[in-house]
């Protein structure tokens, strides 16, 4: 099959492929002497948690040009992104103009992560709403509220409140929902 003929998925890489609340919560606590955990985030962001006095100082840490270098991969990720560029167009779709200093890191990642995606299918955005797939798999209901085709929200912490989109809790569900 000619791949423009294949059915295009979108797909988030923070909080979706990469886990960068576990890498941004050790970064908090450890600066600001705090033990939140991901369960105190249920319904909320960290910038509820840890007050709008340090509200900057932790978006501050996103900002830093390596903080998504190094960040683990949410599991089953890279086996079931794999299965379905096997049958889909994958797009990876970042909202990377919200930290513009992390384009380079965010890329190495991708590309030692990912390897399998080609450059052309790595979209660093701002508003997502440019995108055009037919499914968008993201953890930020505003992004998926934007998007024209079906989108389904992945579960993250901040999230978990939210039913206004089909919801997969991880990659295995994913699988599931894409029939591999």
């Amino acid at each position: 099959m000619h791949p423009t003929l294949r059915k295009r998925i979108a797909l988030d890489m923070d909080e979706v492929m990469a886990d960068a609340l576990t890498a941004w919560l050790e970064r908090c606590n450890e600066d600001f002497g705090t033990r939140i955990t991901k369960a105190d985030l249920h319904g909320k962001k960290i910038y509820d948690l840890v007050g709008s006095a340090r509200a900057a100082a932790a978006r501050g840490f996103l900002d830093h040009p390596e903080f998504f270098l190094d960040l683990p991969l949410m599991e089953g990720s890279q086996e079931v992104v794999k299965s379905l560029h096997e049958r889909y167009e994958i797009f990876v779709t970042s909202a990377a103009m919200d930290h513009p200093n992390s384009f380079p890191a965010k890329y190495v990642w991708l590309k030692k992560h990912f390897s399998f995606i080609p450059d052309k299918n790595i979209v660093f955005c701002g508003d997502k709403s440019i995108i055009r797939a037919d499914f968008m798999i993201d953890d930020s209901i505003p992004n998926l509220k934007a998007f024209v085709g079906q989108g389904i929200v992945f579960t993250a912490p901040h999230n978990a409140l939210e039913t206004a989109f089909p919801r997969v809790n991880g990659w295995f569900d994913v699988a599931k929902f894409f029939g591999l």
